[in-house]
C-alpha cells in the first residue's frame, strides 16, 4: 500500500538547491541480481511505502522507542511518524525550529532527545516542543553533521565534515578531534561495549578508547579487493576543507573507494561492522576483517546504511537494494520487490521486528 508524507512545498523549494547540491549518488538503473540458492528471498517482503516527493532523498531513520514512532528525516525537512497507526505526528521545518531541512543524521539518547545532523545548518535537539541548536559558535566541529552517538547519558559523539566532537550535555563543553581521526571528513560514529568510540570515516576507521587513538584502513584488511578491477575513486576532501563531489561514478561508471566507510556499527559481540564504498561491507573481530560483497550474497558493494533487528540479523542498505545477513543466509529486497529506488540510505529496526528502509522518493516497511 502506498502512502505520502509530504512536506509543504514552500519548504521543499527552500532546501532543494541544497539538495542538489550535497544530496545523494544519483539514482540510476540497476538490473535486479538473479540470486543463487544461498541468496534466495525469505520470507520478507514491502508491507507499506510512504512517499516524500519525486526530487525528496530520505536520508535518516531512527526509531524512537519511548513513543512506538519512527523519524524520518529527508532533504526537506523531518517527520515522526506512529508505527503503530503509520499516521504522521510531527513535521518539521526551519520555520518549526529545525536549524536547515536537509538532514542527514537522527538520534534519539537515552534522556528522550531528539537530535538532527544537518548538511550545513549545524545540529537541532529537540524534546517537549523546545529546541537547542548547535553552531561551531558553539563548539561544533563543522556545519555539515552526519552522525551521532551516546556514549554514557548526557555525553554525546557527534561526526561532522571536519572532525568528531565530544559533547558534555550538562556543562555545554565540546572537545574537538581532528587530527587524531584517520580522516577529518566522519560519517558514521558508533561506541561499543567497553564505551570505545568508532568512527567510520572517508580513509578508514579509527577507534578512541578514552586514552589512545587506532586506526584501520584497506591496507588492514577493511573492504574487500577489486576484483572487478573498477576505476579507483580519489574521491576525499581530507585537507582540502572543500566540499567535494560525492558521486559514486567515475567517468561513468562504478568506481571503488575502500578506504571511504559510510556507516559503522559496534555489535554486542564486540564486532565491529563498517560499510565501504566498493568493499562491501567488513567485520572486524578485534584482530582481523571478514569482508562481504556482492560474491557472498550481499546486494551491491557500496553500503550507505545498516542495522541490526530483533532476531540480531543485520540489514545492509546498498546501491542495489537491501541485504538481510543473519550469520549464514542471506537475501535481498530492490525495486523489483517494491522499493522506491535501488539505492538504501537509511535503515531502522523496529521492536515489532519490522525493518524500515529509506531511498530517494520514499520509505519502506518490511516485514513478514
Amino acid at each position: 500500500m502506498k502512502r505520502s508524507l509530504r512536506i509543504g512545498a514552500a519548504a521543499a523549494a527552500a532546501v532543494f538547491a541544497v539538495a542538489g547540491a550535497y544530496g545523494a549518488a544519483p539514482e540510476r538503473d540497476v538490473p535486479h541480481r538473479s540470486a543463487d540458492a544461498s541468496v534466495k528471498s525469505s520470507s520478507y517482503r514491502v508491507l507499506e511505502t510512504f512517499g516524500v516527493g519525486d526530487n525528496v532523498y530520505v536520508r535518516s531513520l531512527a526509531v524512537d522507542r519511548a513513543h512506538n514512532s519512527i523519524w524520518v528525516g529527508t532533504s526537506v525537512g523531518v517527520h515522526e511518524v506512529d508505527l503503530a497507526t503509520r499516521d504522521p505526528i510531527h513535521t518539521f521545518t526551519r520555520k518549526e525550529g529545525l536549524a536547515n531541512e536537509y538532514v542527514f543524521s537522527i538520534f534519539v539518547d537515552s534522556q528522550g532527545y531528539k537530535w538532527f545532523g544537518t548538511n550545513g545548518g549545524g545540529a537541532s535537539r529537540y524534546r517537549d516542543g523546545e529546541w537547542k541548536t548547535y553552531f561551531p559558535m558553539h563548539g561544533l566541529a563543522d556545519y555539515w553533521v552526519y552522525n551521532f552517538a551516546e556514549q554514557q547519558p548526557g555525553v554525546i559523539w557527534i561526526g561532522t565534515w571536519y572532525g568528531a566532537n565530544r559533547l558534555d550535555t550538562a556543562a555545554g563543553k565540546f572537545t574537538t578531534y581532528v587530527d587524531q581521526l584517520v580522516n577529518e571528513w566522519v560519517y558514521g560514529v558508533t561506541v561499543d561495549a567497553k564505551k570505545r568510540v568508532w568512527f567510520g570515516t572517508e580513509g578508514g576507521v579509527s577507534m578512541f578508547d578514552g586514552q589512545h587513538w587506532q586506526s584501520w584502513t584497506h591496507k588492514d584488511g577493511m573492504g574487500a579487493p577489486n576484483d572487478e578491477n573498477l576505476p579507483i575513486s580519489p574521491n576525499t576532501g581530507l585537507g582540502t576543507r572543500s566540499r567535494h563531489d560525492l558521486s559514486l561514478l567515475v567517468n561513468g561508471e562504478p568506481s571503488y573507494n575502500p578506504n571511504y566507510v559510510f556507516c559503522i556499527e559496534a555489535a554486542p559481540d564486540g564486532t565491529i561492522w563498517a560499510g565501504t564504498w566498493g568493499g562491501g561491507v567488513s567485520r572486524f573481530d578485534g584482530k582481523q576483517w571478514t569482508n562481504y560483497t556482492a560474491h557472498d550474497g550481499l546486494a551491491g558493494n557500496v553500503v550507505f546504511s545498516m542495522a541490526r533487528d530483533q532476531e540480531g540479523a543485520w540489514w545492509f542498505g546498498t546501491d542495489k537494494g537491501v541485504s538481510r545477513f543473519d550469520g549464514k543466509h542471506w537475501s535481498t529486497l530492490s525495486s523489483a520487490d517494491g522499493l522506491f529506488g535501488d539505492s538504501v540510505y537509511a535503515v531502522a529496526a523496529a521492536p515489532n521486528g519490522d525493518v524500515w528502509v529509506g531511498t530517494k522518493q520514499g520509505v519502506a516497511r518490511i516485514g513478514r
